[in-house]
């Protein structure tokens, strides 16, 4: 993938980055793997938000991703490579030898034509999904599941990879793309690879229009409001925020508070915690 850059001819334009979709092949997708995709935009079933900063945005229809990848012992030829507005990574539709076809993400350097399969003992190529059991040390992975059978659930974002860094017993060690160290049974499946469009952290709108087209809404800071609306808000032109810390609009510490559970049950399964 590669990032667009503009000259600035326009005031929109002056700090545009854009993706430049160079390894998309084909636009509109498979009639058969989409469907409806009603967002509720923050708002409950009163219409009170509850979510703030989200709405509008333009319609977008959900493609039907194959996380669990379970079509075991069956060849899949890598028919095209799409755009997916659900997701910050790039979709690839299959065509299984049986005859269905399924989306599944796509992997960095899988082009169309190249062939993919799932299953214990298949080969150690990009795009095959196999055991952890099965991948050597030191493999770049995507698409990890947590609980066997349940589909992958995590470095699902584009640009990630998980590193495997030990075998010991029922368990595999990996690190994760937020430097997590963490333990997963060695019955769950993953993706050899690399999730595609690794330049997506590179993306700026260049404007606001651009961002609301994404169905984000403007933010304020808390200072700027007045006092029934934020705890920082309120006082004579830029005043200090009148509190010991800095606090959510609810009320609760912010910047740095941590709000994981204590006793979580996958405390048990986390080596090292993520930076």
């Amino acid at each position: 993938m590669s990032i667009r850059l503009y000259k600035a001819y326009t005031p929109g334009t002056r700090n545009r980055a854009l993706s430049a979709f160079t390894e998309i092949t084909k636009t509109k997708p498979e009639k058969k793997l989409i469907q409806k995709n009603h967002r509720n935009k923050g708002r409950n079933n009163r219409g009170v938000i509850t979510i703030r900063h989200r709405g509008g945005g333009h319609k977008r229809r959900y493609r039907i991703i194959d996380f669990k990848r379970n079509k075991y012992g069956i060849n899949g030829l890598v028919s095209s490579i799409e755009y997916d507005p659900n997701r910050n990574a790039r979709i690839a539709l299959i065509n299984y030898t049986d005859g269905e076809k399924r989306y599944i993400l796509h992997p960095k350097n899988l082009n169309v034509g190249d062939t993919i399969i799932s299953g214990s003992g298949v080969p150690l190529t990009i795009g095959n999904s196999l055991p952890l059991d099965e991948i050597p040390l030191g493999s770049s992975i995507h698409n990890i599941e947590l609980i066997p059978n349940r589909g992958g659930q995590i470095v699902r974002a584009g640009g990630t990879a998980a590193k495997i860094l030990a075998k010991e017993g029922n368990y595999i060690t990996l690190r994760l793309p937020s430097k997590e160290v963490r333990l997963i049974r060695k019955e769950c499946y993953a993706t050899i690879g690399e999730v595609s469009n690794n330049d997506a952290f590179l993306v700026q709108s260049g404007k606001a229009g651009r961002t609301r087209w994404l169905g984000k809404r403007p933010t304020v800071r808390g200072s700027v409001m007045n006092p029934c609306d934020h705890p920082h808000g309120g006082g004579e032109g830029r005043a200090p925020i009148g509190r010991s810390r800095p606090l959510t609009p609810w009320g609760k510490p912010a910047l740095g508070m941590k709000t994981r559970k204590k006793r979580n049950l996958s405390n048990a399964y986390i080596l090292r915690r993520r930076s």
